[in-house]
């Protein structure tokens, strides 16, 4: 085996120390006078095979290719491990071989015992110099003024941040203590750093030890910690870092040490979601995927996750070429294994789509191309039916044909008790793939979740651009809630859905607790370091036409059950009603031809929906939520889409 240049002297020291080490365990053992004692020739032996079976050890388990300036609790437990099996080696040979060959006297039973002690104090001693020589280089270079800085979260993160600034102290920061909530804790010391307290204590530790920084080292907290701890920090003056989450860190896209600025997704963080890795790789691993709106927020991270996951294929389809070639050249970099194949098209052009079902043949599909923005859609309904109606209809049927066994609909909240244009598609569309999974037998199944933070057009960015143009910032309506999500969590957990999906069922994604809009507001506000009303007000405009107040996910008549994943719900008596087809296609012929029939045609298809305020038309908020119908009973029928 090749050895590493720096272990070298420690591989030539080695030699020497251990052809002394025997001697020295028979001289503990005889009290020194060594000569005459009639053990020569078998010490002589028995240093041979002993120092034989320590550089075979210490070579099969890779000590000489560490790198001793970094050493760990690893390496230690490393050598531990090699010299006791060296030792227990050369014991078992010398017993076995040497004394029944050799004449003289057998050495005693404790020397192999003394001689693996001896050799373990000398390799670890010689390798953790060098570790003691760099802590006492470190600890010269800290008497440079470094900023001095609080941990929030003595766990397996922070001890990580802890170390790193240790042991970097070009990085200017210097840890002068651990912040934890777990009393059982308080009063350890990990890497030199004491644990002190809980959060409560952050603004004494900030005065008492002349702290100007924190660094929220907790990946798996829930948001409402990050936001309890980004409070205080705010309210003692301190300047908060924080981790990435533990999404971001196993997902590769950072480590644990890349220090950022608290962000919105922080604060509205919820705790990890655990997920069936295995099952998400058989669903995609080696195979052809195509993703529908690949170019749009939800699309592109399904591309992202499913290269990761081992696709073969990936077939990016989309009608912007702009958003399909950004998502194309990402792919290309960060994932050279995968086949990725860039595909302009509309999927309201069903031959169009028939013809790239067929050429390349997918056997997963996910749907993520729609038109989802409420108001916009309230005012181009014809838009709304064409793509998210019509373009379904094209994608499913092209799939069945194509032989697709996973297709996977992305849908949302807006479905349940539509009183929107936008919601009362993506209600036909669920419709439109239960019947293809009750035509196929196969997994075609629609997943149903809130809000994604950061998605293109969503609130947040929004915000942020009222922020940065220095207000105000607009909100309709003081009590308007929504439910959140992070991006990769959300396509984590519609993965996890299609793997779970038999066929025709709906699943709900759980999207924890709703939140005020205008509390993620005034967190924007407070995380851009501003003041809300001394520095940026909030303008409230009234509900805009097809909003609610607050969004379900599931509405009251449908039974709901819990699936073997935790986080996602499956609607089992809610199942959509089969289309009744000739008047979808009455439907969509009104939407191609400017009809003015077309809202009355969709409250006729959908159940639950009126046709609301018209384009321009602004609601009562007094009233938004009473002009909701609960659905009926729920009729199905047979027959294949005649929608063309």
């Amino acid at each position: 085996m090749r050895l590493v240049i720096r272990n070298r002297v420690l591989f030539i020291a080695d030699l020497i120390g251990w052809a002394g080490t025997p001697t020295v365990a028979l001289a503990l053992i005889v009290d020194g006078s060594i000569s005459g004692s009639g053990y020569l020739i078998h010490l002589v032996a028995f240093t041979v095979v002993s120092v034989a079976c320590k550089l075979l050890a210490l070579l099969v388990t890779g000590l000489y290719k560490r790198y001793w300036r970094y050493a760990s609790i690893d390496e230690l437990a490393l050598i531990l491990v090699a010299v006791l099996g060296a030792g227990i080696a050369a014991a078992l040979c010398y017993a076995a071989i040497i004394v029944g060959l050799l004449p003289g006297r057998a050495l005693p039973r404790a020397i192999p015992v003394i001689d693996t002690l001896l050799t373990l104090f000398f390799v670890g001693g010689t390798r953790f110099s060098s570790r003691l020589l760099e802590r006492i280089r470190q600890k010269l270079q800290g008497r440079i003024v470094r900023e001095r800085v609080l941990i929030i979260g003595a766990g397996s993160a922070g001890t990580m941040i802890a170390r790193e600034l240790r042991e970097n102290p070009q990085l200017g920061l210097e840890p002068v203590g651990f912040v934890d909530d777990d009393a059982s804790k308080h009063g350890n010391v990990i890497h030199g750093v004491q644990i002190f307290g809980g959060r409560q204590a952050i603004p004494e530790l900030a005065r008492d030890y002349a702290v100007t920084k924190v660094i929220i080292a907790m990946p798996r907290a829930p948001g409402a910690d990050i936001r309890d701890v980004s409070t205080i920090c705010e309210r003692a003056r301190l300047q908060a870092k924080i981790i990435p989450g533990v999404f971001d860190i196993i997902s590769g896209k950072v480590n644990v040490i890349a220090l950022r600025d608290v962000q919105i997704e922080d604060l509205l963080r919820r705790p990890a979601v655990e997920t069936d890795r295995r099952a998400l790789a058989e669903l995609v691993s080696g195979m052809t995927v195509l993703v529908s709106g690949a170019g749009g927020s939800i699309g592109s991270e399904i591309c992202r996750q499913v290269a990761l996951l081992g696709a073969a294929e990936l077939i990016l389809l989309g009608h912007g070429e702009n958003s399909v070639f950004d998502i194309h050249q990402e792919m290309l970099a960060k994932y050279p294994t995968v086949r990725v194949v860039p595909v302009i098209a509309d999927i309201r052009n069903a031959r169009r789509i028939e013809r790239i079902m067929l050429t390349y043949r997918p056997q997963a599909v996910f749907h993520a191309a729609a038109h989802k923005h409420v108001p916009l859609m309230e005012l181009n309904s014809e838009e709304a039916v064409t793509n998210n109606v019509l373009g379904t209809a094209n994608m499913v049927a092209a799939s069945e044909k194509a032989g697709v066994t996973h297709f996977v609909l992305i849908s949302t909240d807006k479905a349940v008790k539509p009183i929107n244009v936008m919601g009362a598609t993506k209600l036909l569309a669920e419709m439109l793939v239960h019947e293809a999974a009750e035509r196929t037998g196969n997994s075609y199944v629609s997943v149903r979740f809130g809000n994604v933070l950061a998605s293109r057009g969503s609130v947040i960015p929004l915000f942020q651009s009222q922020i940065k143009a220095g207000g105000p910032i607009t909100v309709t309506h003081p009590e308007m809630c929504r439910y959140f999500m992070t991006i990769p969590e959300a396509v984590e957990l519609v993965l996890q859905a299609a793997a779970l999906g038999k066929g025709g069922e709906t699943f709900v994604l759980d999207m924890g607790e709703p939140v005020k809009i205008v509390d993620l507001a005034r967190d924007l506000i407070h995380l851009s370091g501003l003041e809300v009303d001394r520095d940026i007000s909030i303008v409230f405009t009234g509900l805009r036409p097809g909003e609610k107040l607050h969004e379900d996910l599931f509405t009251p008549a449908e039974d709901v059950e819990h699936t073997a994943h935790q986080k996602i719900f499956q609607v089992r008596n809610g199942k959509p009603p089969l289309c009744q087809h000739a008047r979808l296609d009455e439907l969509v012929a009104a939407a191609e031809t400017g009809d003015l029939r077309l809202r009355h045609l969709l409250a006729e298809l959908v159940p639950g929906y009126r046709d609301g305020p018209r384009a321009g038309e602004r609601p009562d908020p007094k009233s938004s939520d009473d002009r909701i119908e609960q659905p009926g009973a729920l009729r199905r029928s047979g027959g294949s889409s005649q929608v063309r």
